[in-house]
This record gives C-alpha cells, sequence and structure tokens, in this order.
C-alpha cells in the first residue's frame, strides 16, 4: 500500500482493508494512484485468491462500491462512510476537469462500445482527448498482448487510464504492468464503460440513493443475479464472523494480561 499517498486521505480498517472514507474532491489527481473498488462479492472473490487481494491492498485508493461494505463498517466500526460506484468516480473526474484539456485511455470492452464512449465525450466533454484498446476476450493475457497493451497506452501517455475488463482480471492486470504504465492516474471501474455508452442501463437514481442499486443490477442480468445469491449470503456470514472476532479477541488480550500479572506477582 502506498502509504505516503493514503496518509492524505481518511479510511477506514475494514477486513483488514484500508477503505477510503474521504471525498473525491479530496484526491490530488496529479500524483500518481491507482484507485480499486471493493464490493461484496469482490471481497469473497479475495478471499481465495491472493494476487487479487494483494491487488486491492497494494492500489492507493480503495473506494467503498457497494452498500453491503457501507453496512459492514457502520456494524463493525460503528462509523458512516459514503459509497462511492466506480461510474461516480468516473463522472467526477470528467467533471472536475470540464475545463481542462485532459487524456484518457480506455483499456477494455468491445470496439463497438468504444466507439459509442467516443461518440459521447465529442459531444459531452470536447476537451477531451480520447484514445481506446479492446483487447482480445480472453482469461489469460499473453506477453504478445501486454506488450501491445502496454505499446498504446505509452505512446498516447493518458493523464486517466480507465480499465473496463471487470474484476479481478483488471485488478490484478494493472499491479502486474503497473511499473511499465506511463500513467499518473489508473481507475479500474468495470462496467462503468457500459453505463456511459448506453449499452447497460444503470439504475434509476431514486435506488441508487436508497442503496438498492445492486438490487436493479441483479435483476437485469442472470449472471449478476447468481452471483448476488451466492456472495450476499456469504458476506453477511464474513460481517457475523468479524464481529465475534472483535467480541472474542478483547477478552482474550485481557486474559493474557491477568495471566501476566499473575505470573509476575
Amino acid at each position: 500500500m502506498n502509504t505516503k499517498v493514503l496518509q492524505k486521505y481518511k479510511t477506514v480498517n475494514l477486513f483488514g482493508y484500508s477503505v477510503f472514507s474521504d471525498s473525491l474532491d479530496n484526491i490530488d489527481f496529479s500524483e500518481k494512484h491507482v484507485i480499486n473498488t471493493i464490493n461484496p462479492h469482490s471481497y469473497h472473490v479475495a478471499l481465495n485468491d491472493d494476487f487479487f487481494n494483494e491487488s486491492l491492498n497494494e492500489c492507493d485508493i480503495l473506494l467503498p462500491d457497494g452498500i453491503g461494505i457501507v453496512i459492514a463498517n457502520k456494524f463493525l466500526n460503528g462509523s458512516s462512510i459514503q459509497k462511492i460506484a466506480g461510474y461516480d468516480l468516473f463522472m467526477h473526474i470528467l467533471n472536475r476537469n470540464k475545463s481542462n484539456s485532459i487524456k484518457c485511455f480506455f483499456l477494455g470492452s468491445t470496439d463497438s462500445t468504444l466507439e459509442k464512449i467516443s461518440k459521447r465525450l465529442r459531444k459531452e466533454y470536447p476537451n477531451v482527448e480520447f484514445e481506446s484498446f479492446s483487447p482480445p476476450f480472453k482469461s489469460f493475457f499473453s506477453e504478445e498482448d501486454n506488450k501491445e497493451m502496454i505499446r498504446r497506452i505509452n505512446i498516447f501517455s493518458p493523464d486517466f487510464l480507465f480499465v473496463g475488463m471487470t474484476a479481478p482480471k483488471q485488478e490484478k492486470w494493472t499491479r502486474e504492468n503497473l511499473e511499465e504504465l506511463n500513467v499518473k492516474v489508473i481507475c479500474n471501474i468495470g462496467a462503468v464503460f457500459d453505463f456511459f455508452a448506453g449499452t447497460t442501463k444503470r439504475a434509476p437514481v431514486f435506488l441508487i440513493k436508497f442503496g438498492l442499486e445492486w438490487m436493479h443490477r441483479s435483476f437485469t442480468s442472470t449472471r449478476l443475479l447468481k452471483r448476488t445469491l451466492t456472495s450476499s449470503p456469504l458476506f453477511l456470514h464474513y460481517i457475523l464472523v468479524e464481529y465475534m472476532r472483535k467480541l472474542i479477541k478483547p477478552n482474550i488480550e485481557n486474559v493474557s494480561k491477568t495471566e501476566s500479572k499473575s505470573f509476575h506477582l
């Protein structure tokens, strides 16, 4: 974890992760940042994927992208944090720089989706200089694939690299190739490409406001519904386990201190 960067921002410790609890307005985008998100499903996946777990732990900013993360923090830490989706981050960057000339590279998705993104950017954000690349749809990229992606990104030398290859693939790819990328800020934002392009509709504002975006996404995608039905009950289990661990740990420490005092006496 980049502790120098983290010292700038407020975070909460949740399940061993330093989760961002600050405002997007306070992020210094002039420094090199890797920004990831965490939700109940990605936490579940990270438990059985060491490299993904490291990718989440080693990033500079880990956004609470999921009402489950907000609820878990309230239950375990007793504090309130704001849900910040990848789409919130993306739109914040575009709107914050509306009067500035910025360079954005989009890595992922299909050529047709990238073209829709390009058209919308040209219309609504003419200040954005745009390049993109749709990598091969593979479970694992070859060395040649990686070299081509890195080459295209570095030639353009963007201010912002948006990676939309879904978790955990995008986070792992970023961590594996970070040292070779000539980029200021890297944002792993998954489904945001489709939302901005209009190929997938985001939940209505009132559902987002009441923390029900997950429900809308689940009922519009069989894949996401299966994921929610699996991950959500497990995440509740993880919260209870962590809660019990926190209850038991102070008691164990108190017993140890008592035994230590008795021994010295």
